[in-house]
């Protein structure tokens, strides 16, 4: 509930009946690979919403550090005994479950420790999957120390220097100037007006793709921000750890 540029985002109706939250879960009911979703949510008092809407689903959740993911994470993965973790952000709402179960089989019949469509992004931002081993997850709590490594769970695992088997999954072109997420005002009126004229579920890349060759305007609601300016200020955060460091 704490997001700093849309306080609250996740529990934003989008449609009259469903939440953000709800269409990340509803969306992920539809993967055919995924066979367990845990809601990983924070202790602070201002998420126990969060916490009693889950639990009205009749869905697990999770609750740990707010500021340290990595460490919330691991400790979730470690209380319920998981191998293999994949990785959804509650600010994507139009996650693709085929997207989604592309990359697990990817993993699957793979020998990668850590495998995404996000690495060298192609695809639209939203639609951000993520699936790393149990083994991968656990070195990256035992020796990350960065700021944006523990805020943010897997850049340890994408750094080179760390030497973890990495695969990174390529759209047959780049289209990754299309923004999806939830992160301002503006990306929320946008996924407002595509769950709208999208009836079906779930809704998939393809069908919004379709959409936006019939209202071309559609993608400009959201093309004003700059891209992952949560990732930006932990690297900034980074530095003033690192000039500690020297002191």
């Amino acid at each position: 509930m704490g997001s700093s540029r849309l306080p609250g985002k996740v529990m934003m109706d989008l449609d009259g009946n469903d939440c953000l939250l709800d269409y990340v879960l509803n969306q992920l009911s539809y993967s055919k690979l995924i066979d367990k979703i845990i809601v990983a949510t924070t202790k602070l008092q201002e998420d126990e919403i969060i916490v009693n809407h889950v639990q009205k689903r009749n869905l697990e959740v999770f609750c740990g550090s707010s500021n340290d993911l990595l460490d919330r994470y691991y400790q979730c993965a470690q209380k319920n005994n998981l191998e293999h973790i994949v990785r959804i952000t509650s600010d994507n709402p139009l996650i693709d479950p085929k997207i989604v179960d592309m990359v697990i089989e990817k993993y699957k019949n793979t020998e990668y420790d850590y495998v995404t469509n996000a690495l060298m992004r192609t695809y639209p931002y939203g639609t951000e999957t993520e699936v790393f081993s149990m083994n991968a997850l656990e070195k990256a709590w035992k020796k990350a120390v960065l700021p944006s490594e523990r805020e943010h769970v897997t850049p340890y695992m994408k750094n080179s220097e760390n030497k973890f088997k990495v695969l990174n999954i390529k759209y047959n072109e780049n289209i990754s100037n299309l923004r999806w997420t939830v992160d301002r005002i503006n990306d929320l009126k946008l996924v407002k007006c595509i769950v709208k004229q999208i009836k079906t579920r779930p809704i998939t890349m393809k069908e919004i793709l379709e959409l936006n060759k019939k209202d071309p305007n559609l993608k400009k609601i959201n093309q004003d921000y700059v891209q992952n300016e949560g990732f930006v200020k932990s690297l900034k955060e980074d530095q003033k750890y690192l000039n500690n460091e020297k002191s």
